[in-house]
């Protein structure tokens, strides 16, 4: 499949994997291909070597330790785990869970699961406008009965970031275990103290130019023994997740870490961010009936731009761009059918509204005329159908 042609604006959706991931990844598919848990012969232990490297490089990211990080298939096991690895081993008194309402699916779903089959109470926190936690809301449901707040770090629909450090200061009180969801954090703010705030913390490899089918799991150290495994068998990794650790790809989210925590970063996303307002002034500039969901400034992620586009159906925007222009609405469920966006909802927005708005996410390899070629495709795409809203009027 060829997508030179095509127009790359889903960065929250995936990252492409950068050439110096591939290029790090490729001798652990050849002559380096050992599993990491075979402890008899030298190619078992350089693979161990080398996941036990990784782990520490992934935990550097957060300011953790590498004994701290689970590696997993990707931040929606790592989601779960930490919520019911959590839950199944709460203590008797502490049967209350808070979720803000604008979590990742896979979050919502567990919170869901737990209320429905294993007996907690999950409350869900409000947010504002744009997006940031209700903390008067927040501070009326802390108490001594709460085990666990799961907040995520970046909104992966419209990239408000949230303080993490106010909302740890308002648990430790209450002994509040904090897990955060921080997939989408990487690309989107500084991260080297995360962990000092947090219990537990979900990364995802190919939201940050590494490889699919990849997350992590920090757990803090002292927490390890409060997790039940969501997978047993061969107790690798201390017990919490069986299975042979896939090397290469721990390898490659390792190397993504490395870079994306590199002393470029920093000028990495001042210029993401540049190019994301370039492209919603080309639109605005373009008479387009353009209205930006979410806050705006130092406290969204750089590369994001969710748009309302008042009077049109996004699905059908999306429909005319295509091939040329790959966005999303940021509101399929698992099976794909459409459905309005939970996170557009807690901000406010109708259904009408959140029909009408498409997440546009740039990043790393997105160029100046990419930049401009979208918001010209974007605005080929509006007149094209309103021009047909036009004619199927007359036709009435």
């Amino acid at each position: 499949m060829d997508n030179r042609e095509t127009i790359y604006a889903d960065y929250q959706a995936t990252t492409p994997v950068d050439p110096r991931v591939l290029t790090k990844m490729a001798p652990c598919w050849g002559k380096s291909f050992g599993n990491p848990h075979s402890i008899d012969h030298v190619l078992g232990w350089r693979a161990d070597e080398a996941v036990r490297e990784a782990a520490a490089s992934v935990a550097a990211l957060i300011g953790a330790d590498g004994d701290e990080v689970i590696f997993t298939s990707g931040a929606t096991e790592a989601n779960n785990l930490a919520l019911f690895g959590l839950a199944r081993r709460a203590p008797a008194n502490r049967r209350r869970i808070l979720v803000s309402a604008i979590e990742h699916k896979c979050v919502l779903a567990a919170a869901r699961a737990l209320s429905e089959r294993e007996g907690f109470t999950v409350e869900t926190i409000g947010v504002d406008r744009d997006g940031f936690i209700d903390f008067g809301a927040l501070e009326k449901r802390l108490d001594g009965d709460v085990l666990l707040l799961s907040v995520m770090a970046v909104n992966n629909e419209v990239g408000t970031i949230q303080d993490i450090p106010r909302i740890a200061e308002l648990l430790a009180p209450h002994g509040i275990l904090f897990h955060c969801d921080a997939a989408q954090a990487p690309c989107a703010m500084e991260m080297g103290d995360l962990a000092t705030h947090t219990d537990l913390i979900s990364l995802s490899g190919h939201k940050m130019y590494g490889p699919q089918g990849i997350g992590a799991l920090y757990i803090r150290r002292d927490l390890k023994a409060s997790i039940e495994p969501l997978i047993y068998g061969g107790g690798q990794q201390d017990g919490l997740r069986s299975g042979t650790v896939p090397m290469p790809l721990c390898v490659g989210m390792a190397t993504a870490a490395q870079i994306i925590a590199d002393e470029k970063a920093v000028e990495e996303r001042t210029r993401v961010a540049r190019q994301r307002d370039t492209f919603i002034h080309l639109l605005q500039s373009g008479n387009s009936p353009v209205t930006i969901n979410g806050t705006v400034g130092d406290r969204r992620h750089p590369g994001n731009a969710n748009i309302c586009f008042d009077g049109f159906d996004a699905q059908d925007i999306l429909g005319v761009l295509q091939p040329r222009l790959a966005a999303s609405t940021g509101a399929a469920c698992a099976s794909g059918i459409p459905e309005p966006s939970h996170v557009l909802r807690a901000l406010g927005l109708t259904t009408t509204q959140s029909a009408a708005s498409i997440r546009f996410s740039f990043g790393r390899f997105t160029s100046p005329e990419d930049i401009q070629n979208a918001a010209r495709l974007v605005g080929e795409a509006l007149a094209t159908l309103s021009v047909e809203t036009a004619s199927q009027a007359e036709y009435r």
